[in-house]
């Protein structure tokens, strides 16, 4: 891997050729992924491009993108008598209409962070008088991991055990962003960890049909440099393709985990934060997996999708505003009293602009 100074030198070579060929000389980049914006702000990389070059932050933070909707029935089931809600940590502070799951436990629910969707199984086989429900948020990267853990507890005959699901597909978001048509997007910087499931191949479909290079990139600041100088080459050169210059990548990905998501999970129409429902864009468990399907195990409340008051989150995670354009950002909303999943998520656009980039 060639170091920062060389790619960021290669990169101010070829952007000339590549602003000419803009409107206004702008290149704008969307990293559809909340590792690449949180690497970008921990690197300062903004402050290395060259003016003109911009990055905007997109869907691709799982917590950020979860319908609120989603995290009101989280609460609801955490108040249930017997359930034990097994989650990874971001979710627990996400405030909803009814408060969040952290103060939920304070009031007497039982709210275990985990790490994996496996430890959830596990938790419930150690606790065989409660129903433990997983909390299955999360894009290609972690749905393997649920289905696994659907197939083992259904294996182990585990029946106390169900997943919430709200997994999603990244490639239905990308689309429907295109066909808003209200951001301007000149070029995807594709998540890596993603792509190493999916494959970059699967990003042929968007760089033909919308004519936008996508380039997949590791979290390093040289991995990351790295893809934008592909990205500007390609617009120099008047191309748009799909590629990758993150070596674990393979061209049809790891086939083996998307049989897995496919085999226990099928396509479903799924809210996303903001953007609506964006069809056959979520992930549900197959009918045969029923049992473990907390869907269909409770008589969840029906709530209707809304944002928290004054809290543009949505907005963020599709481009249409900064961070620091929410009247709220680092005011009434911070890490410490978070409005917003944005300022609560390790992965989240407000979370990095405001431990990093703060004026």
């Amino acid at each position: 891997m060639k170091s920062v100074s060389q790619l960021r030198q290669e990169l101010t070579e070829v952007w000339p050729a590549a602003a000419a060929r803009l409107p206004g000389g702008r290149l704008v980049v969307m990293e559809v992924c909340g590792t690449h914006t949180m690497a970008i702000a921990a690197g300062g990389l903004k402050g290395l491009l060259p003016e003109g070059l911009e990055l905007i932050s997109g869907p691709g933070c799982p917590v950020c993108v979860t319908d609120q909707s989603y995290m009101d029935q989280a609460v609801w089931l955490a108040r249930q008598s017997g359930v034990v809600i097994a989650t990874y940590g971001d979710m627990v502070r996400v405030p909803g209409r009814e408060g969040s799951l952290a103060q939920a436990r304070g009031q007497g629910a039982r709210v275990e962070v985990v790490y994996s969707a496996r430890q959830g199984v596990e938790l419930a086989k150690t606790n065989p008088q409660s129903h433990v429900v997983f909390l299955g948020v999360g894009f290609e990267t972690t749905t393997p991991a649920t289905a696994l853990a659907v197939l083992e507890a259904r294996r182990d005959g585990v029946n106390n055990f169900s997943t919430f699901t709200a997994h999603k597909l990244i490639m239905p978001a990308m689309n429907a962003l295109m066909a808003a048509g209200d951001v301007r997007v000149d070029a995807f910087l594709c998540p890596g960890h993603v792509s190493v499931i999916l494959g970059w191949k699967a990003y042929q479909q968007i760089a033909r049909d919308h004519k936008r290079p996508c380039v997949v990139g590791g979290f390093e600041p040289a991995n990351i440099l790295a893809a934008l100088v592909e990205i500007c080459r390609q617009v120099a050169a008047g191309t748009a393709a799909a590629g990758s210059v993150y070596p674990p990548v393979r061209a049809d990905g790891n086939a083996a985990a998307l049989k897995l998501i496919f085999d226990v999970f099928e396509p479903a129409d799924a809210p996303w934060r903001a953007i609506g429902v964006i069809p056959l864009s979520g992930l549900r468990l197959r009918d045969e997996f029923a049992a473990f399907d907390t869907q269909k195990r409770f008589a969840l409340p029906p709530v209707e999708s809304y944002e928290m008051p004054g809290c543009r989150c949505g907005d963020v995670i599709c481009g249409r505003c900064r961070p620091a354009q929410c009247p709220l950002f680092a005011k009434a909303c911070t890490p410490r009293d978070p409005v917003g999943p944005c300022m609560v998520s390790a992965e989240g656009a407000c979370a990095a602009a405001f431990k990093y980039q703060r004026r």
